[in-house]
């Protein structure tokens, strides 16, 4: 299990003030891929819907962002790089990340890993829980490094949008 707290000095401003491209739900492959998680609960919630766990979620590509230095800033191979916008109202619910395309195309490597960096100081409402940890108050650049043991779950309960960078990749 690897879950480790990180700060990230680098200007986030980019990703917060880029285009997003239009809605989307986190929950399309969770109903489906997560299972062994929602039986514990009767299944997965009848009530999470496309309309409470809609995401923004920009890819970034490496003409765009040095994907060298942002992994040598999180000490990980950065291979993808995302973020996101989740308007107010909006839930990413319980999960674990599976980095199923990463352990296609990098079979032979170790245990991928994925960074969740906070883009913007805390706003009231805006909250990350991780095992039993609950994660609020923190400044930009916050975050942590994970591996697919670690359950999450992410919630904007606020009235502002939340923005996070999600670095998927491996440790050096």
């Amino acid at each position: 299990m690897y879950n480790q707290k990180v700060k990230f000095i680098y200007d986030c401003s980019k990703f917060v003030d880029c285009e997003y491209p239009s809605e989307s739900s986190c929950i399309k492959h969770q109903v489906h891929e997560l299972n062994d998680i929602h039986k514990q609960y009767g299944g997965f919630p009848q009530t999470y819907t496309k309309d409470n766990t809609k995401i923004h979620q920009r890819w970034w590509n490496e003409e765009e962002l040095d994907f060298a230095e942002i992994g040598d800033l999180l000490g990980m191979e950065a291979i993808t790089i995302s973020s996101i916008k989740q308007p107010p109202g909006q839930v990413v619910p319980l999960h674990r990340d599976t980095f199923f395309q990463l352990k296609k195309k990098f079979p032979k490597k170790e245990q991928p890993v994925r960074a969740l960096i906070m883009l913007e100081d805390w706003k009231v409402g805006h909250f990350v829980q991780h095992d039993e940890a609950v994660f609020t108050h923190w400044l930009a650049g916050d975050g942590y490094i994970w591996d697919t043991d670690i359950l999450h779950l992410g919630a904007n309960a606020g009235m502002e949008d939340k923005y996070t960078l999600q670095v998927s990749g491996f440790i050096k």
